[in-house]
């Protein structure tokens, strides 16, 4: 049991990778976005994300596309966001990949 849902949290990270914010060429999963993901016995899946600033244009857009793209794992049967902005996000959150991405480093 306990391998299946680690293969499914890595599927699941695999979707999460695919998904971009429109206005930064890094996926949300490298932005540092992703606070967690926490899988049930029912595969019901709780993702607890943030943004890069409250006030996202585009946070509707994410969100959706986040829901979306990891229900489509065939044995996913459900998929809850929570959005918080505690801790704030900042760019240390960043995987060392999105910051060279970025010129961060």
């Amino acid at each position: 049991m306990e391998n299946n849902l680690l293969a499914t949290e890595e599927e699941i990270v695999k979707m999460l990778k695919t998904v971009y914010d429109p206005e930064i060429p890094v996926n949300i999963y490298d932005l540092g976005l992703i606070y967690g993901v926490d899988i049930d016995e029912d595969k019901k899946v709780k993702i607890t994300m943030t943004l890069t600033a409250p006030a996202c244009p585009a946070a509707d857009f994410i969100i959706e596309d986040v829901k979306m793209k990891v229900e489509s794992i065939p044995e996913i049967k459900n998929v809850e966001i929570e959005l918080v902005f505690e801790p704030m996000w900042d760019k240390d959150m960043m995987s060392e990949e999105a910051k060279l991405e970025l010129g961060f480093l």
